[in-house]
């Protein structure tokens, strides 16, 4: 009989997070019913409308700065807002409701190195640097939007392995995408399926980097 996933080949120094549906929640109608109004999409049909974009990809890899990409989205959905209510809204996307809290963090602090892993962009980073508490617990922060990269590619997971100074099989890394999990894995990295708190709190309790209750 099978108990359980295998632990990883390494003993874990470094715990890597995913942000956004992992430790922030994600409010899509809340940010973009506005940004619809003019052409009447629904919120999802903006996201989904803006992630088809052929400039999404540049907006992401940090290729297009937080005033460029304000008038690009102002032109698409033919819209007035000023740079300053543009980024009001982008950020209403956050909610300040957390998914993680940051007792789990400071638990995890005390025994291993922590890091964020996350496609965003300059506007959300700016945002989540300065107003969400969880950031201080992480001295490793790779942004897409910074490192030139977004996940699934293989640069930007070295990129925190990097930073880390740690090796694929001492890295644990959790994720809401299976995909972005797999490619993790793909690289020796124990990748974890992030689906609520009680799961990914009982693996890592199971692999000795929470202490049982």
């Amino acid at each position: 009989m099978s108990g359980g996933p295998p632990r990883p080949s390494g003993v874990i120094r470094a715990v890597i997070f995913d942000i956004g549906r992992v430790i922030v929640r994600i409010n899509i109608p809340r940010s973009f019913a506005a940004l619809g109004t003019s052409l009447g999409l629904s919120p999802e049909e903006v996201l989904s409308s803006l992630q088809r974009d052929p400039v999404w990809e540049d907006w992401e890899d940090g290729r297009v700065e937080p005033h460029a990409w304000h008038q690009h989205v102002m032109q698409r959905f033919h819209l007035s807002l000023s740079f300053e209510e543009f980024c009001a809204t982008w950020n209403r996307a956050l909610d300040p409701d957390t998914i993680l809290k940051d007792d789990l963090f400071a638990a995890l602090s005390r025994r291993c190195r922590l890091a964020l892993l996350s496609n965003t962009d300059p506007i959300h980073v700016a945002n989540m640097q300065q107003n969400f508490s969880f950031i201080r617990y992480f001295p490793v922060r790779v942004y897409s939007c910074v490192v030139g990269a977004t996940k699934p590619s293989p640069v930007i997971y070295r990129k925190a392995l990097s930073e880390l100074n740690v090796a694929p099989n001492e890295a644990f890394y959790t994720d809401d995408l299976e995909p972005f999990v797999e490619a993790a894995r793909q690289l020796g990295i124990h990748g974890f399926h992030f689906r609520g708190p009680d799961s990914l709190d009982a693996e890592l309790r199971r692999l000795g980097l929470l202490e049982n209750e």
